[in-house]
């Protein structure tokens, strides 16, 4: 560690970032033991145990009693209830099913370069999808993605996307959504959104936009959802 490069535990903690980035430790892996790593950085115990507290905060590793320190997976029950934050009037989380309506590859239009830090007119991955509670359609999304990052995408069959894209992204195209920063607003349904969601054009929806990103802090995601808010509604906890 470098004196003057700000407290040893945040350079420990980046240290370990750059290893999940260039996969020394994959999803899955065991990190060495905590004096292990202070050995090996050069710094003590509690300096290692308080960089992996954060990382461990913020879901990037889990302790695991008896075992040790491990790199998370985003599992489809993680990935879902981590990152689907929309409850029912009991405050329940539903388990809802994706009916993926388009999923092509094409040029970015300008909105979508900008907010994924693309060149104009880059290649880009748009998925269109209907998100349903049950029975009830509850969300229409569109979510873009970097071309040159999941290319691979539009050659999948809409019906095989699977309901939770973050764990496609880690286990085929090795990318970790470690961040999603979202806006939220109040909008109306045009007409294909009410179609879609079985309401009457103009009614109330909640759109939130999504940006994720990875590890090394690049966007990855751009996803912007429009909700029904007359059986469900957001909700986030703070602590």
């Amino acid at each position: 560690m470098r004196p003057g490069q700000g407290p040893l535990y945040k350079q420990v903690k980046q240290r370990v970032i750059r290893h999940l980035i260039d996969e020394t430790w994959k999803p899955g892996d065991m990190l060495p033991s905590e004096p292990r790593l202070a050995e090996s950085f050069g710094v003590s115990p509690g300096t290692v145990r308080r960089a992996l507290d954060e990382l461990v905060a913020e879901n990037l590793l889990v302790r695991q009693q008896g075992k040790g320190t491990i790199v998370c997976r985003h599992d489809p029950e993680r990935s879902l209830f981590h990152f689907f934050r929309m409850v029912d009037a009991a405050g329940a989380h539903p388990t809802p099913s994706s009916r993926v309506l388009a999923c092509r590859r094409r040029r970015a239009e300008r909105t979508e370069a900008a907010r994924l830090g693309l060149p104009a007119g880059a290649p880009v991955v748009a998925i269109d999808r209907v998100r349903s509670a049950g029975e009830t359609p509850l969300l229409v999304e569109r979510l873009v993605l970097p071309g040159r990052l999941f290319g691979a995408l539009a050659e999948v069959a809409p019906e095989d996307l699977p309901n939770t894209l973050y764990t496609l992204y880690e286990e085929r195209f090795g990318v970790t959504v470690y961040r999603a920063a979202e806006q939220l607003r109040a909008v109306v349904a045009d007409d294909r959104e009410a179609g879609l969601l079985g309401v009457a054009p103009g009614t109330p929806l909640l759109e939130i936009d999504r940006l994720a990103s990875s590890l090394d802090g690049m966007p990855v995601e751009w996803r912007l959802s429009r909700c029904r808010t007359d059986a469900h509604r957001y909700r986030v906890e703070l602590v």
